[in-house]
């Protein structure tokens, strides 16, 4: 027998179909955005980073992910820049990294909820560089309306035996446009902690200022447009190019630049 939650639908035990995502946001410094950005995308409106945390059927199967953005503009256009999105399934990160750009990494994340109570956390080649720990104080208003979000990807390769400055074809920036309304919201009170790792350097690269929000989110998703956003110059990319593995954190040979 199923059971129906506050949004009405009916699931059966276990099903993941219908998962909230977990998000949580807070404040870093500018000037750390807009060192990860290549030239040609902006930092955005304030300096925001965005961690979701979720579980959605891809492929037949449950896949657990944790994603990483941060505020960015591209061509006049508000959106969030993708720096990595850590997934448990090996066959989606190398087929989506060439297909679309996606930066996609083998991740091992932990995400639950046992009654008020919510946890998750995320670990990369034997770190674990994020966990959350907080419970839920109760359903608040979702966003009215359709909400219109853009996130940007890149997508390029470099020259067959990595001749500098050379590629097979130049960078690119792939917009995502989805549109979605919420339609359940959760508050969370609880306590976002980043760890040192040299695999996502979040405590350097984009240190935590303020944690702002933490809530659980259902939305029905209502549009999704994956498509080529335009050329970024490939001489002032190429310092970008190599990143640590499928992520856009920078690297060195795929690997970190300071391994500790």
């Amino acid at each position: 027998m199923g059971e129906t939650g506050d949004t009405g639908k009916s699931t059966a035990p276990a099903e993941i179909a219908g998962w909230p995502k977990l998000v949580i946001t807070y404040r870093t410094d500018t000037d750390k955005v807009a060192a990860l950005l290549p030239p040609g995308i902006e930092p955005g409106a304030e300096p925001i980073v965005t961690i979701g945390v979720y579980c959605v059927p891809i492929l037949d199967e449950p896949e657990f992910g944790t994603s990483t953005r941060v505020q960015a503009d591209f061509d006049g256009i508000a959106g969030q820049f993708s720096l990595g999105i850590g997934i448990d399934q090996e066959a989606a990160i190398f087929n989506s990294k060439e297909i679309n750009g996606q930066p996609k990494f083998p991740c091992t994340t932990r995400f639950f909820r046992f009654g008020d109570a919510v946890e998750a956390t995320a670990t990369h080649q034997g770190y674990t560089f994020f966990e959350f720990r907080g419970r839920s104080t109760g359903i608040v208003d979702p966003e009215p309306g359709d909400r219109e979000e853009n996130e940007w990807w890149l997508k390029y390769s470099r020259a067959i035996g990595g001749a500098e400055g050379e590629w097979d074809y130049p960078p690119h920036v792939v917009r995502v446009r989805q549109v979605s309304q919420q339609v359940h919201v959760e508050e969370l009170d609880g306590t976002l902690t980043l760890r040192d790792s040299p695999w996502d350097p979040h405590t350097d690269l984009l240190p935590m200022r303020e944690q702002l929000s933490a809530r659980l989110i259902t939305s029905v998703h209502k549009a999704r447009e994956i498509t080529n956003a335009g050329p970024l110059d490939p001489v002032a990319f190429w310092p970008h190019a190599d990143t640590i593995g499928g992520s856009r954190w920078p690297g060195r040979r795929g690997g970190p630049r300071n391994l500790r």
